[in-house]
């Protein structure tokens, strides 16, 4: 079934342990984490430090997405400091094969990112090598945007493409998704949703969560049942 995951990003950093539990006991497998440097993105936010933080209250998926330029040099780091999962995105890596492989063999789930404009096409050769694919429905940096229209499209168009590879690799796709479009999400092929001010900018986080997750089952079964 697929994944809803709050996205610490809009959580209240004074109460952050609080608001991890909220929507871990309404259900939450995954928590994502979004990584900025002021470089790659206008915006600047977690670091290690804070993952570590994080690592010590909750036994949820870690989900790290990094948002920095040079990943070369940090990617495996953010393994150590208790990530399940690390994704880089395409446009700021090098060698991205390199940045895979080193994930995988420190026991990570690897992901490469693709910013809005970027085709699903310059995937052809390391999606073999992946675990997930995330999209961003968003252009980086900020959260509270209004997702993309071409989005959904798009992911289409990469469930196509590992479909035909007969990859199992996971879609997750980020940026300006709420409870009024994560079945159109989940029909489109998306695994991982991740929300941020949908959930923790609602009056109760909880609720919010219980409410896209809901939502992203239901379109599950239709999907499954239309098939």
């Amino acid at each position: 079934m697929p994944q809803v995951a709050p996205s610490i990003l809009s959580a209240d950093f004074a109460n952050l342990e609080r608001d991890i539990h909220l929507v871990e006991e309404a259900g939450a497998q995954i928590i994502h984490v979004d990584v900025m440097d002021g470089h790659f993105v206008p915006n600047l936010t977690i670091g290690m430090l804070v993952i570590e933080a994080v690592r010590k209250v909750t036994d949820l998926t870690l989900d790290v997405h990094l948002m920095i330029s040079n990943p070369e040099t940090m990617a495996s780091r953010f393994v150590d400091s208790g990530a399940d999962s690390v994704t880089v995105h395409y446009e700021a890596a090098t060698h991205l094969d390199q940045i895979v492989s080193e994930l995988k063999r420190k026991g990570a789930r690897a992901g490469v990112a693709l910013n809005p404009h970027t085709p699903v096409t310059v995937l052809e050769e390391i999606l073999p090598s992946c675990d997930q694919v995330l999209l961003m429905s968003v252009n980086p940096g900020y959260g509270g945007q209004t997702i993309i229209s071409s989005s959904f499209p798009k992911v289409r168009k990469l469930k196509d493409q590992i479909s035909s590879l007969g990859l199992d690799v996971r879609i997750e796709i980020d940026g300006g998704i709420g409870e009024d479009n994560t079945s159109d999400a989940v029909r489109a092929g998306v695994d991982i949703i991740v929300a941020g001010s949908a959930i923790f900018a609602a009056e109760d986080p909880a609720a919010a969560f219980a409410a896209m997750q809901s939502a992203a089952n239901e379109a599950a079964r239709d999907t499954r049942s239309f098939v």
